[in-house]
Formats: C-alpha cells, structure tokens, sequence
C-alpha cells in the first residue's frame, strides 16, 4: 500500500510529468529548441542557470551547516561515496555490460555516477525519518560544491581532454562562472536577502524546475535533430531503466551495511543513506549542457539520471517512511517500559 501511495505521488508530480511532456515536444518541435533555434537555447539556459545557483546560494544557511560539522566519519562516508564508489560500480558494468551497451547510453551512467548527491530531497527525507539534518544540509552542500570540479575531472579521465573530449579547463572555468560564481554571490548576500527570498521559497522552487525542463527539452531537441533516437530501439530505454535501478539499489544495501558497520547511531545512519544514494538532477542537467555542450547524443547521455531521479524519489520516500515508524515503535516501547 506505502508503495502505491508513493507511486500516486510521483505520477501525479507535475515535475516528473513536465520531463515527459519535454521529451515528447522535443519530438515534436525539435527545430524550435535545438542550437541556433528559435529559442536561443545557449543564451536562455545560460542566464537560467545562473539565476538558480544563485538562488541556491540565498537558500543556504551557513548556521546549519555548521551545527553539522562535527561528524568527520559521516561525512567521509558520503563524500567517498558519492564520488569514489559510484564510479567504481561503473567500472564494474564496463567490465561486465560494456559491450551489450550503447556507447552514448555507457557515458550517461558514468555522468550518473560522477554527479553531486541532491540538496532538498536528501534533507526533507532525512528530516521525515527522524535523521541526523544538519549533517545531511552540509553533506549535501559540499557534495554540490566539489562536483563543480570532481564531476567533469570524473567525465574527462573517460572521454579524454583536449580538442577529442572534454576541454576541462575550460569547462571548469564556464562550471565556475555559472555554477559556483552565482552559488557564492547568493550565499554573500543571504544576510540582506535571504528573509525576503524565503517567502517566496515555493516560486523560486519552481523556477529552479523549469530550468532542469528547458534544459531536458533542448538536449532532445539536438538529439531528435540528430537523428539519434531513430538509430535506437527500445532496448535502450529497458537497459538505461535496468542500470539505474540496480545501482541504485547496490548503493542503498552498500550504504546501510557500511554506515552500520561504522556502527552509527540511527539519526546519523539515516543522513548517510539518503545523502549518500542521491544523485541530483537540478546540478546534472545545468552541468551536462556545459561540459558536453551541444553533443547530439546529450539526450542519451541525460536519459539513467532522467530515470535514477524518480526511482530514488520512489524508494527513498518508501525507507523514510519505514525508518520513522521504527522510531514511533522504539518511542512507544521505551514509554511502556518507563510506565511499568
């Protein structure tokens, strides 16, 4: 029944929806959101993103990121995750997979497992279980600030650099004119701004949306204008499906083992988990346009996180709900022990 619900909830997210409806205009109308279309794609995404990390940057609070310092284990266990093991499982399909797998579809796993963990859902699903949230806000932080550099680094020692892959010190001076530029000027006036900005969390919550919409529908655009999804059958579709949910349901087991092998309490147990699992689709689509550009093949590339997103969403929201009323029975039991 707790599956359905989520299930429900999800379907009817307009979000979610809204990447449906993105890909199927850009089937529709690829001239109009391709490069050099009628759109302007490279200008409109560019000020967009810039406007969003911004935003982040005036969302965040230095407060609680300090409240959360404290655990160096925690935090190491998410950071080396984040960025170290989920490369390594790639490694481990390349080996396995790597020939029975599209090229394109085998770099947009990579790109999954490079990118930074989320910031909102990891701290609203570990405050939901009763987790640890202050460690999370910051793990999820430094997490979006060191993928501006470690994800593309990641992409490069796959695709190559130079003028044959990823220029990389170009990508990361435009990641930090876009990305952490605008992430830092937010952050410096948060003291001025930051109050009126929270009143109207809910609009800049949507704006932030529609961005990662213009940016899913012009990567299919170029990708429809390529003629690249005509080249691929459904089998892509199953296998970019497949692939993510057994990642992601390696790192949720590999999470839960290690975090309790470390033996830490639940609250903290619970922010290694969800921040450690996520992978954000808010940084990743921003973050693909820069390093790949205008690729033909952006789309594919997009495609395991486009569907990592939801099913994190799904399974995550699932374990909150399971690790909060473990909790309300711990609480009942140790209130029935007192009483006696």
């Amino acid at each position: 029944m707790q599956a359905i619900k989520h299930l429900k909830r999800v379907v009817t997210d307009w979000f979610l929806c809204g990447m449906f409806l993105a890909t199927f205009l850009a089937w529709l109308f690829p001239r109009f959101g391709a490069a050099g279309g009628g759109m302007h794609a490279e200008y409109v995404i560019n000020i967009g993103v810039f406007v969003v990390f911004f935003l982040h940057g005036i969302n965040l609070s230095g407060e609680q990121i300090r409240h959360g310092l404290k655990n160096v284990r925690l935090h190491l266990m998410v950071q080396v995750f984040t960025f170290v093991v989920f490369p390594l499982l790639w490694l481990l399909g390349k080996a396995v997979f790597g020939t029975q797998i599209p090229a394109l579809l085998m770099l947009g796993f990579l790109y999954l497992c490079a990118l930074p963990s989320t910031i909102s859902s990891s701290v609203a699903l570990t405050g939901s279980a009763g987790g640890n949230v202050p460690a999370a806000i910051l793990n999820a932080s430094l997490s979006s600030v060191l993928g501006i550099f470690i994800t593309p680094w990641l992409c490069s020692l796959v695709v190559g650099s130079g003028s044959d892959g990823i220029d990389l010190g170009a990508t990361l001076l435009d990641l930090c004119g876009l990305l952490l530029a605008p992430l830092l000027l937010g952050q410096a006036l948060r003291p001025w701004l930051g109050r009126f900005f929270a009143r109207y969390k809910r609009y800049t919550s949507v704006m932030d949306k529609l961005v990662i919409l213009l940016l899913v529908y012009a990567a299919f655009c170029n990708s429809m204008m390529s003629g690249m999804w005509q080249q691929q059958g459904l089998s892509v579709l199953v296998s970019a499906f497949v692939g993510s949910a057994v990642i992601l349901a390696l790192v949720l087991w590999l999470t839960t083992r290690t975090a309790r092998a470390l033996k830490f309490s639940r609250p903290d147990e619970i922010a290694a988990v969800f921040c450690a699992s996520k992978k954000s689709l808010a940084a990743g689509a921003p973050m693909a346009a820069l390093i790949f550009g205008a690729h033909p093949g952006l789309g594919l590339i997009l495609l395991p996180i486009m569907i990592y997103h939801p099913l994190q969403l799904i399974v995550c929201s699932i374990m909150a709900e399971s690790y909060s009323s473990q909790r309300d029975s711990a609480s009942d039991d140790s209130r029935l022990v007192s009483a006696r």
